[in-house]
């Protein structure tokens, strides 16, 4: 891979992480909630509607969740543009670290919790976040 093509690949990285801040930030109103509750009844397969967005704790976590993930996915788009340049390799093992990260922990709770499907989503999720940036990019 080049260089031109990791940075371009953060993007995406962006892209991935950051979608499902707005998803999950229409979650802390109810009157918005239904994508929310969606995504959440699909990562918990399998779909059958038992995942609710009717109590408020839940919007509250829903909220931070959505801020969370679309500042990670906005932190990674201006790592791409600003700082790639001056030092690709730190950008790229700082992102794949993060990635990870959020991948082993996620998965753990999600295990934990008793929705182990979420942690197959989340290799999904991985390969496409992480994509080509498993290596070092060739000069």
């Amino acid at each position: 891979m080049t260089h031109q093509f990791h940075k371009f690949w953060l993007k995406i990285t962006a892209i991935v992480v950051g979608s499902f801040g707005p998803v999950f930030f229409l979650g802390t109103m109810l009157q918005t909630s239904e994508p929310a509750r969606w995504t959440l009844d699909f990562l918990a397969w399998p779909l059958d509607g038992l995942q609710t967005y009717d109590a408020p704790e839940l919007r509250f976590l829903s909220a931070l969740t959505g801020g969370f993930l679309l500042g990670w996915g906005v932190m990674i788009w201006c790592l791409s543009t600003w700082v790639y340049d001056a030092a690709p390799e730190a950008v790229r093992k700082s992102v794949l670290i993060g990635v990870l990260a959020w991948f082993v922990l996620d998965s753990a709770g999600s295990i934990a919790s008793g929705t182990t499907s979420n942690a197959f989503f989340n290799v999904v999720v991985l390969l496409i976040a992480v994509g080509p940036l498993w290596r070092p990019a060739k000069s």
